[in-house]
């Protein structure tokens, strides 16, 4: 079977048209408003379909939308992506340019571009096919947990699907089997404010969390070892804070944020437990959010078609970001985590490859077909 609905340059302009309306939308957990003009710009993407039911859900003021065919709560195969990007510091970086064969711009890769393949997929399936077992679900807060989003849709709402599509990990030819832990950890020191001329009268907050930090970062890299897709526990310090407005003024609090990833067999309580080790009881530790480690059993015939239409074998890699996939995956729903060719992702010059979002929908297009309506 051929493509559903575009021959390859309609499709092509069509990914690139959605990608980049989705780009200009800074959905960010900062930015709330952005997040409902977003979710209403993929409502009105699907109001042109007959035979579907759209939920609205809103946990935790994080909104989520699912769209699935009428009279039916369990699909077959749902469609997850996510909406939200990371917050940039200047609201002028949200734009996109084509340029090289890719699209350029924050979240463009992680996952705009994804998404935009998601939506198609959904509405051209669902024009040509009213009655298939597909549903979509969009969420907003991936880039922070997952929690309020899919999680909740999963956990307390009883979304449950037979299989899930997630573009958010892995590549074209890679599809994602393991996933490490996270954690985002807030480390707190509390000192004793002096005139900065005069610091012998004061404790320094900054400076006492600045020796722990430290020593953190030595500690992490004696676990690294030498395989090539990183598989140890790394640490990275992303925010570092003290309430200080003036120079000359020694801090008596200071706070950094951990952005931690760790493969099994650590787990959450023994990594936390490491750092409790490492800083002492000088340094208070509060955990932001946390998930542990997390296998993905994706359907051996999503392979099987990844090999048939790129002309290349599939492999199965291990990826050290998390993903929604691990809410399914807690349920025993096989998750296939793949998605087009990506990179620069999180910063200002994020890109998506234009061609190779073609080709995964091409894969998406041919698993559903078999899955589905044969």
């Amino acid at each position: 079977m051929t493509g559903i609905d575009h021959t390859h340059e309609e499709l092509r302009k069509t990914l690139v048209a959605l990608t980049r309306d989705l780009i200009i939308i800074p959905g960010t957990a900062g930015r709330p408003e952005d997040l409902a003009q977003g979710l209403e710009f993929i409502r009105n993407h699907m109001e042109s379909l007959t035979h579907i039911q759209i939920h609205d859900y809103l946990y935790n003021n994080t909104p989520s939308l699912v769209v699935l065919p009428e009279q039916l709560d369990t699909p077959e195969i749902l469609l997850c992506g996510h909406l939200d990007v990371i917050e940039h510091p200047d609201i002028r970086s949200y734009k996109s340019e084509v340029r090289d064969g890719r699209i350029i711009g924050p979240g463009a890769g992680d996952m705009k571009g994804g998404l935009a393949v998601l939506m198609e997929l959904f509405r051209n399936f669902h024009t040509r096919y009213p009655e298939a077992s597909l549903g979509l679900a969009v969420t907003t807060d991936e880039e922070t947990g997952g929690e309020s989003g899919i999680g909740h849709i999963v956990r307390h709402a009883g979304l449950r699907c037979a299989a899930a599509i997630i573009p958010d990990g892995g590549s074209l030819n890679e599809i994602t089997v393991e996933e490490k832990g996270l954690i985002h950890l807030r480390l707190i020191t509390r000192g004793h404010a002096a005139h900065a001329a005069f610091p012998w009268y004061g404790r320094n907050a900054l400076e006492h969390l600045a020796e722990k930090l430290d020593r953190i970062r030595t500690f992490f890299e004696h676990l690294r070892d030498d395989t090539e897709d990183h598989w140890y526990p790394t640490c990275s310090a992303t925010i570092v804070t003290a309430p200080n407005r003036t120079i000359n003024r020694v801090p008596d609090y200071a706070e950094a944020e951990l952005d931690i990833r760790f493969p099994p067999p650590h787990t959450v309580q023994s990594i936390v437990q490491d750092v409790k080790g490492v800083v002492g009881d000088s340094v208070e530790l509060r955990i932001i959010i946390s998930a542990e480690p997390t296998h993905l059993s994706p359907d051996p015939l999503f392979l099987s078609v990844t090999e048939e239409i790129t002309g290349r074998p599939a492999g199965l890699v291990r990826i050290s970001g998390a993903s929604d996939g691990r809410f399914l995956a807690h349920h025993n729903i096989p998750v296939m985590m793949s998605r087009p060719r990506v990179g620069e992702l999180h910063s200002d010059e994020e890109w998506i490859d234009i061609d190779s979002m073609v080709t995964y929908y091409r894969i998406c297009e041919r698993y559903l077909t078999l899955k589905l309506l044969e």
